[in-house]
């Protein structure tokens, strides 16, 4: 389903969950979208379930003298339309160090025993399963990451907190993810990593890129620290 948002976008809606089948048809459209360089289009900008494009009505190409987005929802229809085998894309996988509980993961206790399990549990679900980053959003370098167990699957806290540092590692419904800045969040904080997920001064700035697998691996609070003087 193609639709207007505002006047100078329009938004793509290819499924209507968190799921792998759908992730893929969002990276097969929007391969398929950006290789078609479609006139007046100034970016295109991916998510869970569907794919905005952001363009320039003036710049938009109607052969017919149709309003841009008629003009340009109409191209759009047509380039999806097309039966183009997608080529396969090299992913990487990224493991992240994370030092759990204590300071650095001040939920991790209370989200245990909302399970009724042991803490220790919840670290060993957390980190044996290989999580995939569906998209980037909230704040620069934020990666929502889906595959998280069942087990763990916890709602957003009733009370945000005003203040979240930069590496504290959460979870939130049916994902889990690193904040990248300080920053408010809702998410429970089971853990912190020392790794930069946004770095302005690199290129990419960004650790994770869409289409990315993440592990989690444990470290201790030494090693910890040690990492996080190194990575300053």
């Amino acid at each position: 389903m193609i639709r207007p948002l505002g006047d100078r976008a329009l938004v793509v809606t290819l499924g209507s969950a968190i799921a792998p089948s759908v992730y893929s048809r969002v990276q097969r459209s929007l391969g398929q979208l950006r290789a078609a360089s479609l006139a007046g289009v100034t970016d295109i900008v991916p998510a869970f379930a569907s794919i905005v494009l952001h363009y320039d009505p003036a710049r938009v190409a109607g052969a017919r003298g149709e309003a841009p987005y008629d003009a340009l929802a109409a191209a759009v229809e047509e380039c999806l339309r097309l039966a183009v085998a997608s080529p396969e894309v090299a992913t990487r996988l990224v493991e992240i160090p994370v030092c759990y509980g204590g300071a650095l993961g001040p939920d991790l206790d209370r989200l245990a025993a909302g399970h009724g399990m042991s803490p220790e549990a919840v670290i060993r679900l957390h980190c044996e399963r290989e999580y995939l980053v569906y998209m980037l959003g909230f704040l620069p370098g934020f990666a929502y990451l889906g595959g998280l167990a069942p087990e763990l699957v916890t709602p957003r806290r009733s009370e945000p907190r005003a203040h979240v540092p930069a590496g504290a590692v959460g979870i939130g419904g049916e994902q889990t993810g690193v904040y990248p800045l300080d920053s408010p969040g809702g998410w429970h904080l089971v853990g912190r990593t020392p790794a930069r997920m946004f770095r302005p001064d690199q290129d990419p700035p960004t650790l994770l890129a869409m289409g990315d697998r993440v592990r989690f691996l444990r470290i201790t609070e030494a090693q910890f620290n040690e990492l996080e003087s190194q990575s300053r």
